[in-house]
């Protein structure tokens, strides 16, 4: 009686190939040849994935590239608020023209400046770690003043028009003074895009003066 195989298991012996003739000792046993689909089968299986993985993340890239293309030009999709040929002028001592490139917006009840282009290129990350785009804006409204009203009630609210993005809202607004009175609001905006952001002022007589604009935001 032949000697077990080690590692196979006691029912296969020696005997069993050892002893046919020299046409048969050539055959793959059963078992090999079964292992030996199995590892080619693993193997393909292997490439397939990573080769699909490859691919996967070859589209990601090329997406993110045109995403990023596209983030520079405004579409015609985009309703920018731009300067009315009746521009708004603020009562003194506020000027009556804007900075260069900007103009003012609004009402007597409640005002700002904007871009005459429409659009905010280039804002930075309030920190490096965050991901939202940081803007400063300046807001004001006939009889304002910087030290009777420190906290002024105004806050801005923002939506996304041309694609899904988590609304936000600004903190609390401070009180700001150059050569006139001035709400400051610092704005963390969540992507770039087409946004409409509002601004609420709470009068006070407790009724709310809303001042709504589009801006395109772009790298």
């Amino acid at each position: 009686m032949g000697r077990p195989c080690l590692g196979i298991g006691p029912w296969i012996r020696w005997g069993d190939y050892g002893s046919k003739s020299s046409t048969r000792s050539s055959e793959v046993p059963p078992f090999r040849a079964a292992t030996r689909l199995a590892l080619a089968g693993l193997m393909l299986l292997a490439t397939t994935v990573v080769m699909a993985e490859g691919t996967a993340a070859k589209a990601e890239s090329a997406a993110a590239s045109a995403g990023t293309r596209a983030s520079h030009t405004r579409p015609e999709t985009c309703p920018v608020t731009k300067p009315e040929a009746q521009t708004f002028i603020p009562p003194s001592p506020y000027p009556p023209k804007a900075g260069p490139g900007e103009f003012w917006f609004g009402t007597e009840k409640l005002w700002t400046m904007l871009p005459v282009n429409g659009t905010w290129k280039g804002l930075p990350h309030y920190r490096p770690t965050d991901s939202s785009f940081r803007q400063k804006m300046f807001w004001s409204r006939e009889g304002y003043d910087w030290h009777a009203e420190p906290h002024p009630a105004l806050a801005v609210t923002g939506r996304r028009l041309d694609a899904p993005a988590p609304p936000f809202m600004s903190p609390p607004a401070n009180n700001g003074y150059t050569s006139y009175s001035s709400m400051v609001v610092g704005l963390d905006i969540p992507t770039l895009g087409c946004w409409e952001l509002t601004g609420h002022y709470r009068n006070p007589d407790l009724t709310v003066t809303d001042l709504t604009f589009v801006i395109w935001i772009t790298q």
